[in-house]
């Protein structure tokens, strides 16, 4: 029978060798039958529902490095700098063996060879918050190797300032445990330059006030992180706690003018000193072999300390001090319970948190807190939230759906005083449904609607005003309401074509406008406010391998519909994206990543155009894939921008800025016994996390 089972594989794998990369990702199961390791093969990406779904051991995708480099190589997902986006969503949340990523770093010191399979969920349902726009599940390789593990990575970067990063990760396991140690130092040095023109009438005459800046952001952020995994049969359980220290020093070297009086220099130092402490937990148990219990608790608190000073060297205008202090608190707890229902499974459970922010804003300049006063801020919110969906398969069809109630009571405070017009209390109840039909193996449609009901970060709705300039100011908005919408999306896949369709209606979702600040002298206040939107959007996605050569090709269009007072945003932005890889001989990867936009509008924004952005890579693996070695060049023509004009309220603000993107990076990975974490904690509110 072994040697049959053998025989059938092996024929399977020959018979193979010629295709496609997409069509031959192997498999994560691995058999070992006799000191023979047989792989199955399965096609790199399909469509499951909604949920498209990449398998990674293989393919040449698990030779690249780290998980944000295969990443940038699949369908939909876009990868700038660490930050990764998915193309047509916003409010990406992602799950790391499943609990939630809570620290950008996490993806680059995840081995892409550790990698077993990346789920994008294009239509999360109620189990997550309303406010999920996309979900992104990666899911590593098991290993069950006892002893000492050890990873280090380290990574030197060149743009026009050096940039370093390490990072040491140490694991026991022993039996049903698991011991684990990390420690990261990241040195970032960017820079940013640019200049804002803002015209307006003002006493019925055309005035212009401008400003250039010249900004240097060197930040040392450190990373400490120790826990313990327990799993043994049909229990597991875990915690870790992470310290999280950061210290900044942000200078701004520029000028100021207004109409065609000399520019003033201008000088802003900020010093930022920060930290935080997570601790989380979790518990799991499946019992009677169909139902799963699990738990996931949290709590983190952070303080933040900002000092800046504003000078005006050679000129009469007075220096402006200002400081604040920002602390955070978190509890949070989420419950939920799986089991087989129908042809489906059904998943019910209940995510609780309390909040806390305050912020203490000090202005220490008697002429400007005239116009910006010194204020106290608090903010509390308890939310209760329960949540059943199901999804299942019948036949060749796919159904999914659910719903999520949610009760809020939000406590806003100004200087020790509750805010009637700012505190309330909801009872938000949001739907989801979706149905797919499953053609073939590689043709597959889906269609979902979702409602979701969205709150404003706690850094937008603090009623602090801040000072930027002789005549800007920049502050929240307490006033802001929650966000309401519906989106209704189809998605297909036909051979190595895909198909994005997504239609949203948004009542009171917020974006930024300036107009005429109130006070004796010219102040222009940027805030945000809320508007009504609609937008669609369209992408077409082909990804097949030829040969050696993997592209993945996207082009797409994006519309709003938006009127604010007398102007309308309903420019339309063409967009593309055309990433390659190239599977050179003895283990050489070369990766080519092209990108570009055009001109058009996006909220109360009018994006410039970037025609032709391009960045690329090669690396090679050594002693047996233990050492991989790669060279990064980014924006290698230094065309990025992000460039934007903004016509709110009688001023239009023309800003021209260029980021410090162009450079190269040198990346050393060395693993030892390399092995995932089994930690299996999710996140009791990741919705309420990325609030604070």
């Amino acid at each position: 029978m072994k040697a049959r089972i053998i025989l059938i594989l092996t024929a399977a794998l020959m018979g193979g060798s010629g295709h496609a990369q997409n069509q031959e990702a192997t498999d994560s199961l691995t058999r070992q039958l006799q000191e023979v390791v047989v792989t199955a093969k399965q096609p790199a990406t399909k469509l499951v529902g909604s949920t498209l779904v990449s398998t990674i051991p293989g393919t040449n995708l698990a030779d690249l490095g780290t998980a944000l480099d295969v990443l940038a190589q699949l369908p939909m997902i876009k990868v700038d700098d660490a930050t990764v986006n998915v193309i047509g969503k916003s409010n990406i949340e992602i799950f790391i063996d499943g609990r939630p990523m809570r620290d950008n770093q996490e993806l680059q010191q995840l081995l892409s060879s550790n990698l077993k399979k990346v789920e994008l969920l294009m239509a999360p349902g109620a189990a997550y918050a309303s406010t999920t726009g996309a979900v992104l599940k990666i899911t590593t390789r098991r290993n069950f190797t006892e002893g000492l593990s050890v990873t280090d990575q380290f990574q030197l970067q060149r743009r026009r300032k050096w940039s370093v990063m390490d990072y040491l990760s140490l694991s026991y396991r022993a039996h049903a445990w698991e011991f684990f140690a990390n420690v990261t130092i990241n040195h970032n040095n960017s820079l940013n330059r640019g200049t804002t023109t803002n015209t307006l009438l003002f006493n019925g005459e055309k005035t212009v006030v401008g400003s250039s800046q010249n900004s240097s952001t060197p930040t040392t952020v450190g990373v400490i992180k120790g826990g313990f995994n327990y799993s043994k049969g049909s229990q597991s359980f875990g915690a870790y706690y992470r310290y999280n220290p950061e210290r900044g020093d942000f200078n701004n070297s520029g000028t100021e003018w207004i109409d065609d009086n000399p520019a003033v220099r201008r000088e802003i130092n900020k010093h930022i000193r920060a930290h935080s402490h997570l601790a989380s937990l979790y518990y799991e148990n499946r019992f009677a072999e169909k139902y799963l219990l699990h738990f996931d608790g949290d709590f983190r608190r952070s303080n933040e300390k900002n000092d800046v000073a504003t000078t005006y060297p050679h000129s009469t205008d007075q220096d402006v001090n200002a400081n604040d202090r920002r602390t955070s608190t978190l509890w949070a707890g989420k419950l939920y319970l799986n089991f087989p229902l129908g042809n489906g499974e059904f998943t019910v459970g209940t995510q609780d948190s309390h909040t806390r922010t305050s912020l203490d804003y000090r202005m220490l300049n008697s002429s400007v807190s005239e116009y910006i006063p010194s204020s106290l801020t608090d903010a509390r919110q308890t939310s209760a939230a329960l949540f059943a969906s199901w999804s299942g398969m019948l036949g060749k069809f796919s159904l999914g759906a659910g719903a999520r109630y949610e009760y809020v009571d939000y406590d806003f405070k100004v200087d020790g005083r509750r805010d009637e017009n700012v505190s309330r209390r909801d009872h938000l109840l949001t739907p989801d449904i979706s149905v797919g039909y499953s053609f073939d193996d590689e043709s597959q449609i889906s269609l979902s609607y979702k409602m979701a009901t969205v709150k404003p970060p706690y850094s937008q709705l603090t009623g602090a005003l801040n000072y930027t300039g002789l005549h800007q100011i920049e502050g929240g908005n307490p006033a802001l309401h929650d966000e309401h919408a519906h989106d209704v999306q189809l998605f297909g896949m036909w051979k190595g074509f895909m198909l994005q369709a997504d239609y949203t209606r948004t009542l009171d979702t917020y974006a930024f406008v300036k107009q005429v600040y109130p006070a004796a002298n010219l102040q222009l206040l940027m805030h945000p406010v809320n508007i009504d939107v609609s937008a669609l959007s369209l992408y077409l996605v082909w990804n097949r391998a030829v040969g050696r050569w993997t592209p993945n090709v996207t082009a797409g269009v994006y519309r709003q519909w938006l009127t604010l007072g007398d102007t309308r945003y309903e420019k339309p932005i063409f967009s593309y994206y055309f990433d390659n890889m190239f599977a050179l001989p003895h283990g050489w990867l070369i990766t080519a990543n092209i990108n570009g936009r055009s001109r058009g509008d996006m909220h109360t924004n009018r994006f410039g155009a970037t025609w032709f952005t391009m960045d690329a890579s090669v690396g090679k693996t050594f002693l047996n894939k233990s050492l991989t070695i790669k060279l990064s060049a980014t924006d290698i023509f230094n065309t990025a921008n992000n460039d934007w004009t903004m016509n709110t309220y009688g001023v239009f603000v023309d800003k021209k800025q260029s980021y410090d993107r162009r450079g190269i990076s040198l990346n050393v990975i060395y693993n030892f016994h390399p092995r995932k974490s089994t930690y299996k904690g999710t996140s009791a509110s990741e919705a309420e996390m990325k609030r604070l």
